[in-house]
């Protein structure tokens, strides 16, 4: 079977719907997240920011 080398992956955080590229992903605990904001919970209940994306945790 072939390998394949994943670059973009869907950010962890349940409620966002955004893709990522691992080489510019937030990374905790071996999770990829598209912004600190969804890697951090959402504390301050700010969403990512990111055009479409509605996420606020």
């Amino acid at each position: 079977m072939a390998s394949v080398d994943v670059e973009m992956v869907k950010c962890a955080c349940p409620d966002c719907v955004c893709v990522v590229s691992l080489s510019k992903a937030v990374t905790r605990d071996d999770k990829a997240f598209c912004c600190d904001e969804c890697a951090e919970g959402h504390p301050d209940h700010a969403g990512c920011d990111h055009a479409g994306c509605t996420c606020h945790g």
